[in-house]
């Protein structure tokens, strides 16, 4: 026996050779490679998207819009400050007593996450920026221990943060009819690219992992680290 193996011992190792190839090609083709989406409003629940743009569907030219707002130091804060940059952007407003406590406790985990990945950013917009005013924002950041390296909460023209909630976002439904821009804010945190694309909602209310088809906060992180490294390699 010992024999046959030496007679034919170049045959039995280009065979193995072959069949670890075959292998590692079976594998790499079968191998689930991860992806993120690139939302456009036609993907979204028609709630949150403007009417006018609710069925566009090239994703390659759907972006966030540019804007200028005031965040909690006074300081103005436009797109450019996030151009680049990955971020995590969702509507809040400080007197709210539902959702909202959650919410902001989740950005307040989330920014203690992304501190290890150096220019992802986090970007809070208040629904009611009548009330919100900067001074607001400024307590309401001292509490939270917001980093204003990292995490900018917002205030503006109401108008304005209407037109890039539903127009850019696609994160706010509409409120009473009464009033032509009243906003009702949701629980999507929206994570967006270096390039200024929707990559993923995420519900920032819940930290259930037990449900894999739930796009939670523990997976928003995951995501978060995921797109980082893709976009270092580009």
């Amino acid at each position: 026996m010992f024999e046959f193996f030496k007679k034919y011992r170049l045959f039995f190792f280009f065979f193995f050779i072959l069949c670890a190839g075959i292998m590692t090609m079976f594998y790499s083709a079968l191998k689930i490679r991860k992806s993120l989406p690139v939302y456009t409003p036609s993907m979204v629940n028609p709630e949150m998207v403007d009417s006018l743009i609710q069925h566009k569907a090239n994703k390659q030219r759907h972006r966030i819009a540019s804007f200028k707002f005031l965040n909690q130091n006074g300081d103005t804060i436009t797109e450019k400050d996030y151009r680049g940059h990955i971020y995590v952007a969702d509507f809040f407003f400080t007197t709210c007593q539902t959702i909202c406590p959650i919410m902001g406790d989740n950005m307040v985990w989330l920014q203690e996450k992304v501190k290890t990945l150096p220019g992802v950013k986090l970007l809070s917009h208040s629904v009611t920026p009548d009330i919100d005013t900067v001074e607001v924002l400024k307590e309401y950041a001292e509490t939270k221990g917001a980093d204003d390296a990292i995490w900018n909460l917002v205030t503006g023209d109401k108008r304005d943060i209407y037109y890039i909630a539903r127009n850019s976002y696609l994160a706010v439904k509409t409120g009473s009819p009464e009033e032509l821009y009243d906003m009702v804010h949701t629980e999507n945190f929206v994570l967006v690219d270096s390039d200024g694309r929707i990559r993923g909602f995420y519900d920032g209310t819940n930290f259930d992992t037990e449900d894999p088809e739930n796009k939670n906060m523990q997976q928003l992180w995951e995501d978060i680290q995921w797109l980082y490294e893709h976009e270092k390699k580009k």
